[in-house]
């Protein structure tokens, strides 16, 4: 057996450390199996220096291989002169490999450590432990490189014991010593009780990866979800749409139809009275002729005899009616289609907002926290400017139309639909959908709202939050917050600076007083079926004021 184990040894590759397979052999005179070698070498291009494994040797240019014959043959005769001992590199130490302890020489790979002796055994060396009656108490456990660890580095001792107080494994001189009157317990007792909380913990990570793994389940038919519904979506839509453009091409089509069928009326009948007239001027201009060589008969008697046979001269029909009746062309079907197209133009405006707003309102089941920190808030800052065409003409609108003042004089606006013609309020130009955060500086009383862009112009219906359009915090003594003309007192102080926040689509309209920190005045939860406006209504005392604050 030991014969066998040398001869396996000598015919080995010691990069693969199995028997050589063919065998090849540097200029150096160490032998390789053809492939291990090749890899080798390889992975040695980049450099351009090839060397052998086991002494070093670099060879440049790269070696030719060429088969070892003498060693191959003698290999396959090792193979079939008996059975094989167990391939080398299953039993002998690798690099990550944890060696026999008791071996000499080349070291066999130890199969178990013994945390009593502090040492690691190969199968043959391990056989004591199993054998003799003291050695079987002894505590295996799988090759361990770190056994070392277990000795106290001040005593020398095993550390069997474990010191809660420190939280430290120790040896038992370490118990007389500097651990004297701690919480002791053995390692084993502690390793118990560890081992408790760490399956305990294991069992919480478990339950949490089942969890995520439902979660990530869930997002994933959430995906699915999502991108049906958005290709059913534009393949409905490209439908409508496609349906919509051959509609208005029909009308296109049947528009410029009518127009040429009624030219073509127009022109024959225009044509015809032109015949007409031109049959009169050729019969006019004959009589003409007939009448002028009359007149030149010098013969008395003959002008005489001739001129009773004269036909009288027939009234036109057309000479007065064509001269005073002014004309009519096509202009007005130029004007009619003009408007027809500004009607579409404001349909598709509008239909464009709440389209725009059904998209952005799709939902998923991922939702952002809602700000805590006025730095929060001001991540969703939006620019407010005042749209002139909605301000009570005796609002004077200033700083880049952010800032609303009554004055006693009415101001030069033209006439507008849109404009509040019986309270000092004022809308903003722009729409607000999603997450939007601004600030209104006051002076005076001043109601801040936000409101749906078809709000009344006129009567005690257009007061900002005395409809179902409108959310409005007065803001003067008391904060109240007014919805569909129902007030509700709110706690909160009375700020010159008020804090709105809006998210559109989860439908929290909330109101805060700023000051060096964000204090909640009142908060709203609703459903909000339109894009929002932010307004302000201003009491009518001359000089009161609200500015929309500059954010950024």
């Amino acid at each position: 057996m030991e014969q066998r184990l040398m001869d396996q040894e000598t015919f080995s590759c010691s990069i693969c450390l199995d028997l050589l397979s063919n065998p090849v052999t540097t200029s150096c005179g160490h032998s390789y199996c053809f492939t291990c070698i090749k890899t080798h070498w390889d992975q040695e291009d980049q450099r351009g220096i090839h060397s052998c494994p086991q002494c070093r040797r670099t060879f440049k240019p790269r070696p030719d291989l060429c088969k070892n014959t003498i060693l191959s043959a003698l290999v396959e005769q090792l193979k079939k002169t008996g059975p094989q001992a167990a391939p080398a590199d299953h039993r002998y130490t690798g690099h990550e490999d944890v060696a026999c302890d008791f071996c000499t020489g080349r070291k066999l790979k130890a199969i178990k450590s013994c945390l009593v002796c502090l040492a690691s055994y190969c199968e043959k060396h391990l056989q004591p432990h199993y054998d003799v009656a003291p050695l079987k108490k002894h505590k295996l456990v799988e090759p361990s490189k770190n056994l070392q660890e277990n000795i106290c580095s001040k005593h020398g001792e095993v550390m069997k014991m474990f010191c809660r107080t420190d939280q430290k494994r120790i040896c038992s001189l370490c118990l007389l010593d500097e651990h004297k009157g701690h919480n002791i317990i053995s390692a084993a007792a502690e390793r118990t009780e560890r081992q408790r909380e760490l399956e305990e913990r294991r069992g919480n990570i478990q339950q949490r990866i089942q969890d995520r793994e439902k979660d990530v389940k869930l997002l994933q038919q959430e995906v699915e979800a999502i991108n049906h519904s958005a290709d059913k979506t534009v393949e409905d839509s490209e439908k409508i749409f496609t349906e919509l453009i051959r509609l208005l091409q029909k009308r296109r089509s049947d528009v410029k139809q009518q127009i040429r069928s009624q030219q073509e009326t127009e022109v024959s009948r225009v044509k015809d009275v032109q015949e007409k007239l031109e049959q009169e001027i050729t019969e006019l201009k004959r009589k003409h002729a007939e009448l002028e060589q009359l007149s030149h008969t010098e013969d008395h008697n003959q002008f005489l005899l001739n001129y009773p046979s004269l036909p009288a001269l027939s009234e036109s029909t057309h000479s007065s009616s064509i001269n005073i009746r002014p004309l009519r062309h096509f202009e007005d079907v130029t004007a009619a289609v003009s408007e027809l197209r500004e009607k579409l133009q404001d349909v598709l405006r509008d239909s464009w907002i709440n389209i725009s707003l059904m998209v952005t309102e799709v939902d998923v089941l991922l939702s952002e926290p809602e700000p805590k920190s006025r730095a929060e808030f001001l991540k969703y800052s939006h620019e407010i400017t005042l749209d002139p065409n909605t301000a009570h003409i005796q609002l004077l609108l200033s700083e880049g139309s952010r800032k609303a003042t009554v004055m006693d004089e009415h101001q030069s606006y033209f006439s507008h639909l849109n404009r509040f013609s019986e309270y000092t309020q004022v809308l903003s130009r722009e729409s607000l959908t999603g997450r939007c955060y601004w600030e209104v500086e006051r002076r005076g009383r001043v109601y801040v709202a936000v409101a749906y862009n078809n709000i009344s112009r006129e009567g005690d219906d257009s007061i900002f939050g005395c409809n179902d359009k409108s959310w409005a915090l007065d803001c003067y003594q008391n904060n109240i917050f007014w919805y569909n003309n129902i007030s509700t007192s709110v706690s909160g102080p009375v700020s010159s600076r008020v804090g709105v926040y809006l998210d559109h689509r989860a439908g929290i309209l909330s109101f805060y007083s700023v000051s060096e920190t964000m204090t909640l005045i009142h908060r709203v939860q609703t459903t909000f079926t339109q894009p929002l406006h932010a307004g302000v209504c201003i009491s009518c005392k001359t000089g009161d004021s609200a500015e929309f604050c500059k954010l950024k």
